[in-house]
C-alpha cells in the first residue's frame, strides 16, 4: 500500500510504517464488514455503511496499538475505545466477538448468536452500545456528540489519576483514549464544547478519529455542513492529521504513530472513507446509513470482497487466531506486565495502592462524613446554596476523589472547593476544582466520562440550565453512574433576573427521568441529609436543587429531625392530636410557608399536618406502610405547594387536591414580591387548605 498521509497544519516527518498487510489481515477486515452487513440484514434494522467503511481503521487500531486485555476488559490501565458514532455499533460488536473479549464471568462478551440476534430482545448487541450491558463497551453512545464528551472526561480522569498515583519508576496510569466520531458528532454542539475544553487542557492522551464520509441520513453533508473541520480543531489547539483513504492502513498506522508523538495537545485524525464500501449501488449514499442494504446488494458487496456470496455470519479459519496473535497476546502481556508493576508499587506505596483499589471498587473513604456540619435553628437562616457549599467542602476534604466544578458559575452556585490543597485542574495541575467555562452541554458529557473512570464528579449550574444538560443526565441515569448535579437558583425566588432564568418545568422534567434522584431540601439541615444520601448512591445520578434566597433553619427540637429526608418525605410537623384535617405538602423554600400556614389554621380551629417531600423518587421506593403513615389515603383534604409547574403533584395531592404552583412563567422583581404575586404566601396556603376541608366535609 502507498502511504498518503498529510498533516494538514503541521509539517513533520512521518515514521516508516509496516510492510504490506498479510492476507489474514484483509480477511479479518472483511469479516468485520460482512458480520455487520449480515446482522443488519437479518434484523432488517441498523446502520451497515459505517462498519463497512471503518473496518480497516478499527482493525488497525485494535490489532496493532490498543492496550486492551481481552481476558480482562476492566483492567485499570487499559486504553479506552469509544464509539461515539454509536449507530455503527456492529463495528464494535464484531471487534468484541472476533477478539474474543470475555466478561467478568469468563463468558464471551459477544457470541455469534448475540450478533445473529442484533437489535433483538435479550441480545448483548443492542441497537447502540450500552455501558454495563456488554463487556468492552466503555460508555453508552448513540446520541451524537455525547461519546466525544465522555472521552474528554476519560482523558481528564487519566491525567488526574496519573498525577495522584504515578511515582518515579512507576508509570502506573498511562492509558490512552481513542474515539471514533462521525460528521454528525462533529456537528453537535456538545462535541464542539468538549473539544474546546480538551484543547485548553492540552489532553495529549486523547485521539479522535473522524470518519469523514460526507453522508448523513438526509444525504450529502454539503446540504448543511461546509466548514473546514481540520481548521476548526487547529483553532481549538489540536494536532490535525489527514488520511485520504480509510483502506490505506499504512497511512492509518502512521497517523496513529504521529498522535503518540504528541505531548501537549489532543489529536484529530481525519479519515476519508466511503460509507457502504463495496456495495455497488449504495456506496457513498444515504441508503447505506440507516437501513439494511437488501439481500441482493449484500451479495454483490460480498462478491466485491471476494467473499462467498451465500455465506452468512461467516468467520473464516484463521481470523480468531489472527486476533489472538495481535490484540490478544499483546493485551495480555501488557496487563501481566502492569500487574507485576502494581505488585512492586503496592510494596513500595501501600497506602496509595489501597486508595487506588478503593477508587476502582467504588468504595467510600472511611470517615467521609466525619466533619458534616449541624446547623442551629435560625429564623433568618441562609440560602441552601450557602449551606450546600459548607457541606460539600466538609465532605470533599475527606473524599479525595470527589472533584468537580461549574459552568463558569461557582461564585453563584457556591461549589468551589476552598480547603487547602484542593487546587485547580489545569495543564500540569492535578487540582480538584474543574473549570468548564460556559459549556453546560460539554460539562454534562464530561462528568459521565469521569464517572465511568471511577472518579466521583459533580457539576453545577443554575436549575434553568439543566435543560442544556438533559441528554447527558439522561444517559448518566441509563448507565447508572453516580454523577452529582448541583443546581441552584431553583425557582422564581431567584428574583430580578426574571423569567429567562426562573425555572418552571425543570423539576418535572428531571423527576421524569428513570433512575435519577432529585432532591430539593427545605433548610440547611435537610441539605446535610441530602448530601449524605447522594454520596451513598453508588449506581444512580442525583440532582441537588438549591435556593439563591435565604431560608430559615428550622428548630429541630420542635420539628422532626432532618434525617427523615432519607425516606424522600416525612412528617415534619404533626397536626395537634395527630389527627389532621388537612395535609400540607411542600418541597424546598415552600416548606417554611406551610409551617406558617399550619399555625394560622390552628388558630382557626383546623389541624394541619406539614409534610416535607424533598425527593419523590426516594419516597416512592418506601414500603406502602410508611407512605400510608405519611400520607394516609383516608385524608383527602390536601394542598401541595411548590414554586414550579404542578405537573405530577396529583400523585400526592390527589386528583381533587389543591396544587399551588406556577401555571406560567415568572417575572422580573424582588423575590418577596414575586412570591406574593404568584400566591406563595401562608395566607394563600391556609385559604386553599380551608377550602379543601370544606369540600371533603360535604363530599
Amino acid at each position: 500500500m502507498n502511504s498518503n498521509i498529510s498533516t494538514g497544519y503541521a509539517a513533520r516527518t512521518a515514521p516508516q510504517g509496516a510492510a504490506e498487510r498479510h492476507s489474514l489481515d484483509r480477511l479479518a477486515v472483511n469479516t468485520i464488514r460482512t458480520l455487520a452487513m449480515d446482522a443488519v440484514e437479518k434484523a432488517k434494522s441498523g446502520h451497515p455503511g459505517t462498519p463497512m467503511a471503518l473496518a480497516p481503521v478499527a482493525y488497525t487500531l485494535w490489532q496493532d496499538l490498543l492496550a486492551f486485555d481481552c481476558e480482562d476488559p476492566h483492567w485499570l490501565n487499559r486504553d479506552r475505545f469509544v464509539l461515539s458514532n454509536g449507530h455503527a455499533s456492529m463495528l464494535l460488536y464484531a471487534l468484541l466477538h472476533l477478539a474474543q473479549v470475555k466478561d467478568e464471568s469468563g463468558r464471551p462478551a459477544v457470541t455469534l448468536e448475540d450478533i445473529k440476534a442484533f437489535r433483538q430482545l435479550g441480545s448483548r448487541c443492542p441497537g447502540h452500545p450500552e455501558y454495563g450491558h456488554t463487556a468492552g463497551v466503555e460508555t453508552t453512545t448513540g446520541p451524537l456528540g455525547q461519546g466525544c464528551g465522555n472521552s474528554v472526561g476519560m482523558a481528564m480522569a487519566q491525567r488526574w489519576l496519573a498525577a495522584q498515583f504515578n511515582q518515579p519508576e512507576f508509570p502506573l496510569i498511562d492509558y490512552t483514549v481513542y474515539t471514533f466520531c462521525s460528521d454528525g458528532d462533529l456537528m453537535e454542539g456538545v462535541a464542539s464544547e468538549a473539544a474546546s475544553i480538551a484543547g485548553h487542557l492540552k489532553l495529549s492522551n486523547l485521539c479522535w478519529i473522524y470518519d469523514n464520509n460526507h453522508i448523513t441520513i438526509e444525504g450529502n453533508t454539503a446540504l448543511a455542513f461546509s466548514e473546514d473541520v481540520g481548521m476548526r480543531f487547529h483553532g481549538y489547539g489540536w494536532a490535525v492529521f489527514h488520511v485520504p483513504d480509510a483502506n490505506d492502513t499504512l497511512s492509518v498506522e502512521q497517523a496513529l504513530a504521529m498522535f503518540q508523538s504528541e505531548h501537549d495537545r489532543p489529536t484529530l485524525i481525519i479519515v476519508d472513507s466511503h460509507i457502504g464500501y463495496g456495495a455497488p449501488h449504495k456506496q457513498d449514499t444515504a441508503a447505506a446509513h440507516g437501513e439494511a442494504l437488501g439481500e441482493e446488494e449484500v451479495r454483490l458487496a460480498k462478491r466485491n470482497y471476494g467473499w462467498p456470496e451465500d455465506a452468512h455470519f461467516l468467520v473464516p479459519d484463521g481470523v480468531y487466531e489472527q486476533f489472538r496473535r495481535g490484540i490478544g497476546e499483546r493485551g495480555q502481556q501488557a496487563r501481566q506486565a502492569w500487574n507485576r508493576l502494581f505488585e512492586s508499587y503496592r510494596t513500595r506505596y501501600p497506602d496509595l495502592a489501597a486508595r487506588l483499589q478503593s477508587i476502582e471498587r467504588g468504595d467510600l473513604p472511611d470517615g467521609w462524613d466525619a466533619e458534616l456540619p449541624s446547623f442551629l435553628a435560625d429564623a433568618k437562616g441562609q440560602a441552601t446554596r450557602e449551606s450546600g457549599s459548607k457541606v460539600l467542602n466538609a465532605i470533599a476534604k475527606r473524599y479525595p476523589w470527589l472533584l468537580g466544578g461549574a459552568g463558569d458559575l461557582s461564585p453563584s452556585t457556591k461549589t468551589l472547593l476552598t480547603f487547602e490543597g484542593a487546587g485547580d485542574f489545569a495543564p500540569g495541575k492535578p487540582g480538584r476544582n474543574l473549570h468548564f467555562g460556559i459549556r453546560e452541554h460539554g460539562m454534562g458529557a464530561i462528568l459521565s466520562g469521569l464517572a465511568v473512570s471511577r472518579l466521583r464528579p459533580y457539576g453545577a449550574s443554575f436549575l434553568i440550565f439543566s435543560d442544556y444538560m438533559k441528554a447527558s443526565i439522561r444517559l448518566a441515569a441509563l448507565m447508572r453512574l453516580p454523577v452529582i448535579y448541583v443546581f441552584t437558583h431553583d425557582s422564581i425566588g431567584l428574583g430580578e433576573d426574571g423569567p429567562t432564568h426562573q425555572p418552571i418545568e425543570q423539576l418535572a422534567g428531571l423527576r421524569a427521568i428513570p433512575g435519577l434522584v432529585t432532591i430539593r431540601p427545605a433548610d440547611a439541615n435537610e441539605v446535610v441529609e441530602a448530601w449524605r444520601v447522594i454520596v451513598g448512591l453508588k449506581h444512580r445520578p442525583a440532582c441537588l436543587v438549591l435556593t439563591r434566597q435565604a431560608l430559615p433553619t428550622l428548630d429541630r427540637s420542635r420539628y422532626a429531625p432532618a434525617s427523615g429526608l432519607a425516606c424522600g418525605g416525612y412528617i415534619l410537623s404533626e397536626a395537634p392530636g395527630q389527627k389532621p384535617d388537612v395535609i400540607l405538602i411542600a418541597t424546598g423554600s415552600e416548606v417554611p410557608l406551610c409551617i406558617a400556614a399550619q399555625d394560622m389554621l390552628e388558630s382557626q380551629g383546623l389541624a394541619a399536618r406539614v409534610v416535607s417531600l424533598p425527593c419523590w423518587e426516594l419516597f416512592a421506593e418506601q414500603d406502602e406502610g410508611y407512605r400510608e403513615s405519611v400520607l394516609p389515603a383516608a385524608i383527602k383534604a390536601r394542598v401541595s405547594v411548590e414554586a414550579a409547574a404542578t405537573l405530577g403533584w396529583e400523585r400526592y395531592a390527589g386528583p381533587e387536591g389543591a396544587n399551588i404552583g406556577m401555571h406560567g412563567f415568572g417575572a422580573s422583581a424582588p423575590a418577596k414580591d414575586l412570591m406574593r404575586e404568584f400566591g406563595f404566601t401562608p395566607e394563600k396556603i391556609a385559604a386553599a387548605a380551608k377550602a379543601q376541608v370544606s369540600k371533603w366535609k360535604t363530599a
